[in-house]
């Protein structure tokens, strides 16, 4: 596959084993208690258990103290952590160096300026993700709101790190979004959802295959 793909927010084994058969190579699990895509160490375990050698297994956290974190690693096999809160960077050279995993860190967008911010990270993440700021109001998430920003906003931008898409991706618009910016990777959630935390594998299948055509 030429564009990467993570399938992120993965809370039952059909969906699993959708993006595994599918040729995911990341699968993110989330452990944010808000998010409806939330999982529990153990069921994360349990999950991970379907998951192969080769494909990452990251885990989802939104600004979590540290203990929170290692009570996840205690319990599930998780390969990276994806840090989607308002984590400064140099929290992210410790954690890298106490939690001994690669970190990914979320960038939120909804303009120029924010494209900048990345900056900050590219020096010390061993990832970055761009995904669309969320909406100013109570009951939103930090991510998985099904929103996309400008993807122009990233085109001909290059940074020291990988990075990945994410933000209102879906099977019928990564093409386009894929040709606008670039992205050498791609993350999906609400995009392949029938309801918020309620994944599809019909959908995580055409997401792959579509992302697998480009």
């Amino acid at each position: 596959m030429s564009v990467a793909v993570k399938i992120c927010g993965l809370n039952a084994p059909d969906a699993v084993a959708a993006a595994v058969e599918g040729g995911a190579s990341y699968v993110g699990f989330v452990f944010y208690k808000r998010s409806p895509r939330y999982v529990t160490p153990e069921q994360a375990a349990s999950l991970c258990a379907a998951v192969p050698s080769g494909i990452q297994r990251v885990g989802l956290f939104v600004d979590a103290p540290e203990e929170e974190i290692r009570a996840v690693l205690a319990a599930a096999p998780i390969d990276m952590l994806q840090l989607h809160g308002k984590e400064a960077s140099d929290w992210i050279v410790d954690a890298k160096l106490r939690l001994k995993r690669p970190i990914m860190k979320a960038v939120a967008i909804s303009g120029a300026a924010d494209v900048l911010r990345a900056d900050r990270y590219d020096e010390v993440a061993d990832m970055l993700l761009f995904d669309a700021k969320p909406p100013s109001t109570a009951e939103a998430l930090p991510g998985g709101n099904g929103l996309a920003f400008d993807w122009r906003l990233l085109a001909g931008r290059r940074w020291r790190r990988p990075w990945m898409l994410s933000g209102g991706l879906n099977p019928e618009n990564v093409a386009e979004a894929v040709r606008l910016t670039g992205a050498p990777a791609v993350d999906v959630s609400s995009g392949v959802e029938t309801a918020p935390g309620r994944k599809d594998p019909a959908k995580i299948r055409a997401f792959l295959e579509a992302a697998r055509a480009l």
